[in-house]
């Protein structure tokens, strides 16, 4: 090959990389649609991939519909009566390119007798609940021993790394604490008490930045989101309204959250405590 010929090729090679590189760019989403709820028909079946999340001990399922909202559409309602279930999501993401979770979500009122240290106060009105798949090689074999032992017990939706964004009723907002029957999930307070209960709030965190503050690690991918409402502990009957839920790029465009406006600094973490126990039951 001579040397005019070698470098018509190269040439030609840097032209299509640049008319190709910024299509390639295009069809990667600035944002992922996890819960378009406000796009569904109220009393009409939910979007499509989320399905009900129970667990095997727990009888007791807390009933979610699709219903208007005069603010924010169609949107789900959840009613809680000493019960316990979810709807979930499954998902493969990477949350380092998508670490920005928004949602929005209206409570009645938060759980009275929840408590976030207690596995007699782990009863929230409202929760987001985003969960990671680890690669084995990354967990100790204790923990693999443990998560087998959890997922034989509950089911395998047990996750194997978990962020769980709760309404508490009392701990302050920007409290971290491992949740009271495993460790490998984390609760954190965004919002607390019945002052701002009967409002739609929204949010945005950033789950990469988070994962790290709980976990010390970089996160592994995001493997589902569920919302949850539940007071199967506590025997209390709770209401709440869940908005969309979407995984965004860091920098994408959106509405500045009311719970806390996009950019501002968080709430540091607070230290809470828990009663000592097994990390699984």
């Amino acid at each position: 090959m001579t040397g005019a010929r070698r470098w018509q090729l190269v040439a030609a090679a840097a032209i299509a990389a640049l008319v190709v590189a910024p299509a390639l760019a295009q069809t990667v989403p600035e944002a992922i649609a996890v819960g378009a709820f406000s796009q569904a028909q109220p009393d009409g079946p939910l979007p499509d991939g989320w399905t009900p999340l129970t667990f095997r001990r727990i009888d007791r399922h807390t009933r979610y519909t699709l219903v208007r909202d005069d603010e924010r559409g169609t949107v789900v309602e959840a009613n809680a009566d000493a019960s316990a279930s979810g709807l979930v999501r499954k998902l493969d993401v990477d949350a380092k390119a998508w670490p920005m979770l928004a949602w929005s979500w209206k409570v009645e009122r938060p759980v009275a007798k929840g408590d976030v240290t207690r596995r007699s106060g782990d009863d929230y009105a409202a929760r987001v609940y985003v969960t990671f798949r680890v690669p084995p090689e990354r967990l100790s074999p204790f923990e693999r021993m443990t998560r087998s032992a959890a997922r034989a017990m509950f089911g395998d939706d047990v996750p194997d790394a978990g962020l769980a964004y709760i309404w508490d009723s009392r701990a302050p907002p920007g409290t971290i604490v491992p949740n009271p029957y495993t460790d490998r999930v984390r609760m954190i307070v965004v919002e607390s008490g019945s002052s701002r209960a009967g409002r739609w709030l929204s949010y945005e965190r950033d789950i990469a930045a988070d994962y790290r503050a709980a976990f010390g690690a970089d996160p592994p991918p995001v493997s589902g989101i569920a919302i949850m409402t539940d007071t199967d502990n506590t025997g209390e009957r709770v209401r709440a309204w869940y908005g969309d839920v979407a995984l965004r790029r860091a920098g994408a465009g959106g509405r500045a959250p009311a719970g806390r406006p996009a950019g501002a600094p968080r709430a540091p973490p607070q230290a809470a405590t828990r009663q000592p126990g097994p990390a699984l039951n």
